[in-house]
C-alpha cells in the first residue's frame, strides 16, 4: 500500500501558518509528500526546504490572484499538487497548512487504509474535527463550520478539489466515504487578535475585491469571536507536532466564553438545543456521501 500526502501553501510564514507542523504531523505515514507552493513573496520556501525528509517532493505554482469566486485559487492549487501524486499510489491523503493530525490516531488510520483498500465501495474516509478558537485551550462549537470532511481518498481518476478546497469530490460528485475514528487539529483561527483581523482581511481577499474587504473588514486591533456559538475547555492533549509552538505562544487570551454564548441569536440558541439534545444538527452541510 502507497500512500501520498500532499498540501498547498503560499506565504505561511507571513500568515503564520502551522504548515511545517502540518506536514509532519502526517510524514509517518506517506511514502511521499507533494508541496505546490505558490509563488510566497517571503521565505515560505525556505521554510519548506527545511523539512528534513527524502519524501518531500516540491512543486513551484503561481496563484492566479484574478480568481475571487467563492475561494476558486484554492481549489485550482489543490488540483496541482493532487496531480502531481505519483500514478502507483493507492491513497493521497490531504492536509491544508492549518491542520495536524494527533499521532495517537496514525495506528487507526493505517488499519483503515488497510481494510478498504480493496473495498470498491469506499473511495475516500472521513475526518471528525476540532476547531480550536482564539486559543490552544478552547475549542469553538459552531454551525457555520463544518464537523467532518474528507481528507483521504483513494488516487482515482477524476478526483479533484471541490469549491474553495475545503473537501473534495469525483468527477463533480460526491465522494462515497467511510467515517473513521480520527480527528482533525484546525489551528486556523488561533493568533492574537490583531492576527485574526489579518487572516481575516486576507483570507477574504480570494473571495472579494478590495474595496469590498476596507468597506466591510477595516484594519483592528481587536477582534469579534462572534462566529462560534460556544466556547468550550480543551482538556486533551495536542500533538507533539504543534507543541513547540504552543510553547512558543506569546498571548493572553482574555475572551470570557460566556459572553459569546450570551450572544447568540435565538435562532442560533433554537438549532444548538436541538443539536445538543438530538445529536443532529438541521440543515448540515455534508459534501460526502457517508456509506459505512
Amino acid at each position: 500500500m502507497k500512500v501520498a500526502g500532499f498540501t498547498f501553501i503560499r506565504n505561511a510564514v507571513t500568515n503564520d501558518y502551522p504548515i511545517v507542523e502540518a506536514i509532519t504531523s502526517i510524514l509517518p505515514l506517506c511514502d511521499e509528500f507533494i508541496i505546490a507552493h505558490g509563488n510566497s513573496s517571503d521565505d515560505t520556501l525556505k521554510l519548506l526546504q527545511s523539512i528534513d525528509s527524502p519524501k518531500i517532493k516540491i512543486i513551484e505554482t503561481t496563484w492566479n490572484d484574478e480568481v475571487r469566486e467563492g475561494g476558486k485559487t484554492f481549489a485550482l492549487e489543490t488540483d496541482k499538487a493532487f496531480k502531481a501524486i505519483s500514478k502507483d499510489a493507492d491513497w493521497a491523503f490531504y492536509i491544508q497548512g492549518d491542520e495536524v493530525i494527533h499521532e495517537k490516531y496514525h495506528a487507526e488510520i493505517k488499519k483503515e487504509m488497510e481494510n478498504c483498500l480493496n473495498d470498491k465501495n469506499v473511495e475516500g474516509l472521513l475526518f471528525k474535527y476540532l476547531h480550536f478558537y482564539g486559543s490552544y485551550d478552547y475549542v469553538a462549537v459552531s454551525r457555520r463550520w463544518y464537523r467532518k470532511e474528507i481528507r483521504i481518498v483513494k488516487n482515482l481518476e477524476g478526483i479533484s478539489s471541490y469549491r474553495d478546497a475545503q473537501g473534495l469530490r469525483i468527477n463533480g460528485r460526491k465522494i462515497k466515504v467511510k467515517e473513521i475514528e480520527a480527528y482533525v487539529y484546525h489551528y486556523g483561527w488561533v493568533k492574537p487578535p490583531q492576527g485574526l483581523n489579518n487572516k481575516v482581511r486576507n483570507f477574504n481577499k480570494f473571495y472579494h475585491e478590495d474595496d469590498w474587504i476596507e468597506t466591510n473588514m477595516p484594519k483592528a486591533q481587536s477582534f469579534d469571536y462572534g462566529n462560534a456559538d460556544e466556547l468550550k475547555k480543551f482538556t486533551g492533549s495536542h500533538p507533539i507536532a504543534i507543541q513547540q509552538r504552543i510553547t512558543n505562544t506569546n498571548w493572553e487570551f482574555s475572551v470570557d466564553p460566556t459572553l459569546i454564548k450570551k450572544k447568540l441569536s435565538l435562532r442560533r440558541r433554537f438549532l444548538k438545543l436541538i443539536e445538543e439534545k438530538t445529536g443532529y444538527r438541521p440543515f448540515e452541510y455534508k459534501n460526502y456521501n457517508k456509506i459505512k
